[in-house]
C-alpha cells in the first residue's frame, strides 16, 4: 500500500533556518514572498499555496531540500516550467514546492557520441536551440516548448508531433541523474547507446511523473539535422482510406515519414470556419483530413520522392483531393491548421480537453460510439476529435455551449468509460497526476497497480515526494 504523506498544516521552527542555511537565503521563499505561479500547474484545478518555495541552483541544493525536508517529515512537489495540464506539478497541502527553474543550461554537446548534457530546468526550446546551434536536431517538441522545462518532459515522458518517427522521450534519453525522496544522489550520464549492464534505471523514473525521485540532469540523444521537409494536406473519403494512407506512407516513405496528423470533419469545420487567420488548404466536404509530412536530406532526391508516392495514392484512389507545399510558408499554413486548437477557448468557450490513446483500427468506431455517448448525456454538446493518429494518439475537445461551469464529471465520465470499452489508455502523453488518477483502474489491471505501489513504497516509504499523484 502506497503511505501518503501526513503533511503539516504550518512550517516545523526548524526548517526554513535549515533550507537558507543549506542552499542560501535567496533559494528559499516562504509567506509573502512565494511567487503565485508556484501555487499551480495549468490544469484547471486552481491554486494551492505550498508552505515554502525552495529554487535550488545545483544537484547538490535539491539533494539537501530533499534530505532536511524529510528529517522533517514535509511533502515535496517538484516543479518545472508548469505546464501539465493534469496537476501533477500543483502543490498539495502542507508540502514545499521545489522549483527547478534555476537549474538551466546546457552543460555539454558531445558531437563525437551524438549527445547533449542539460540541467532539468532548461527549457525545451533552449535544447533545440543549442542542438541546432551545434548541427543537430532535438525531435521532441511540444506547443509549451519556450515554458516547457526538459526535466518535466521526461518525467510526463512527452510526445508531441514526430513519436511516429522517434518515439516518445524515453526513445531519447542515454542517461539521468536523479535525486532520491531521502536526498540521495544517483548519477548515471551514460552517452553509450548500447549500454546493458544491470537494470536500466532511468526509465524507472521517466514518465514517473516526479513520483519516485527529481531528475536533475540528462544525456539526450541528438540526431542528424533535417536537409529538407515535404508536407501535404489531403482529403479522404473514408477512415479506411486514413488506414490505407497511413500503411502506405510508412511502407513508401519509410523513415522519411516524421508526422501523420489526422482531422475529423468537426474540427475541420470549426477550424477552417471560425478560427481568424486560418486558410483551408484544400475544398471541405471530406470523411476526414491528414496531413502528412516526410523529413529528409536531400531536397532534389527526397522531394521528387515524397511528390510520386503522393501521385501513387491519388491514381489508386486513397486520396480524394490533396494540396502540396510548396514552401516553409505553406508546411507553417498546413501546420496552422493542425495546431488551432490553441484558439478553440476563445472560439468555443469553455470546454474539456482530453488527451487519450487507442488501437489504430478502433479510432473511428470509438470516436462514432463517444460522440453518441456524449450527445445522449449531454444533448447539445460539442465534440471535436482530432489527433496524431500514426502513434495511436487522439486528442478530444468537448463542451456544453453557453453552460458555466461546465458539467465537466459527466463529460470526463462518458469519454473515459469509451475509453475502457475500447481498450484505449486515459493518458497517451500527458501523465496521470491528480485529474486522471480516478480512471487509471480503467486501463491499468490490478496486478499492474500493484507492482507500481511497490516501487513507490520501496523508493518512497514514507510517501513524502510528490504524494497523491498518479496512485
Amino acid at each position: 500500500m502506497v503511505q501518503q504523506a501526513t503533511a503539516p498544516d504550518r512550517l516545523p521552527d526548524a526548517l526554513i533556518p535549515s533550507l537558507a542555511a543549506a542552499l542560501g537565503a535567496a533559494s528559499v521563499l516562504a509567506g509573502p514572498d512565494i511567487p503565485p505561479r508556484n501555487e499551480s500547474d495549468w490544469s484547471t484545478l486552481g491554486p494551492l499555496r505550498p508552505l515554502a518555495v525552495v529554487r535550488p541552483v545545483d544537484t547538490a541544493g535539491v539533494a539537501a531540500a530533499m534530505r532536511i525536508c524529510a528529517e522533517h517529515g514535509v511533502p515535496v512537489v517538484p516543479q518545472g516550467g508548469l505546464t501539465g495540464l493534469c496537476g501533477g506539478a500543483r502543490p498539495v497541502a502542507g508540502s514545499v514546492a521545489l522549483s527547478l527553474e534555476r537549474m538551466v543550461g546546457v552543460e555539454e554537446v558531445d558531437t563525437a557520441s551524438a549527445t547533449m548534457t542539460v540541467r532539468a530546468g532548461t527549457p525545451l526550446q533552449a535544447v533545440q536551440q543549442a542542438a541546432d546551434e551545434a548541427g543537430f536536431f532535438i525531435p521532441l517538441d511540444l506547443g509549451a516548448r519556450g515554458s516547457c522545462a526538459i526535466g518535466g518532459n521526461l518525467s510526463t515522458n512527452a510526445g508531441g508531433n514526430r513519436v511516429i518517427r522517434y518515439g516518445m522521450a524515453r526513445e531519447m534519453v542515454l542517461g539521468i541523474e536523479v535525486v532520491l525522496p531521502g536526498g540521495e544522489v544517483v548519477t548515471s550520464l551514460n552517452k553509450m547507446l548500447k549500454n546493458n549492464a544491470g537494470y536500466d534505471l532511468k526509465h524507472l523514473f521517466i514518465g514517473s511523473e516526479g513520483t519516485l525521485g527529481v531528475i536533475t540532469r540528462a544525456v539526450l540523444r541528438l540526431f542528424p539535422k533535417p536537409g529538407c521537409t515535404m508536407a501535404a494536406l489531403c482529403g479522404l473519403s473514408s477512415y479506411e482510406h486514413t488506414v490505407r494512407l497511413l500503411n502506405a506512407a510508412r511502407r513508401g516513405l519509410g523513415p522519411l515519414l516524421s508526422a501523420f496528423e489526422v482531422m475529423w470533419p468537426d474540427y475541420w469545420d470549426v477550424v477552417t470556419q471560425k478560427v481568424p487567420g486560418i486558410r483551408s488548404p484544400i475544398s471541405g466536404g471530406h470523411a476526414g483530413y491528414v496531413l502528412v509530412e516526410a523529413q529528409g536530406i536531400d531536397e532534389a532526391v527526397d522531394g521528387p520522392r515524397f511528390q510520386a508516392w503522393l501521385e501513387r495514392q491519388a491514381e489508386e484512389g486513397v486520396i480524394a483531393d490533396a494540396a502540396v507545399a510548396q514552401s516553409l510558408s505553406d508546411i507553417r499554413a498546413f501546420w496552422g491548421v493542425r495546431d488551432a486548437a490553441a484558439e478553440f477557448k476563445q472560439v468555443l468557450g469553455p470546454h474539456e480537453s482530453f488527451d487519450i490513446g487507442l488501437p489504430v483500427a478502433a479510432m473511428d468506431d470509438y470516436v462514432r460510439a463517444c460522440r453518441a455517448a456524449l450527445e445522449q448525456r449531454l444533448p447539445g454538446i460539442f465534440a471535436l476529435f482530432y489527433g496524431h493518429i500514426g502513434d495511436g494518439n487522439l486528442h478530444i475537445v468537448a463542451g456544453v455551449p453557453g453552460v458555466e461551469p461546465q458539467p465537466k464529471q459527466e463529460i470526463v465520465e462518458t469519454v473515459y468509460a469509451m475509453v475502457r470499452e475500447f481498450g484505449g489508455t486515459v493518458s497517451a502523453e500527458h501523465g496521470i497526476g491528480l485529474t486522471k488518477k480516478p480512471f487509471l483502474p480503467y486501463v491499468r489491471s490490478e496486478a499492474e497497480l500493484a507492482l507500481m505501489r511497490r516501487l513507490k513504497d520501496a523508493l518512497d516509504p514514507r510517501g513524502l515526494l510528490n504524494p497523491g499523484k498518479v496512485l
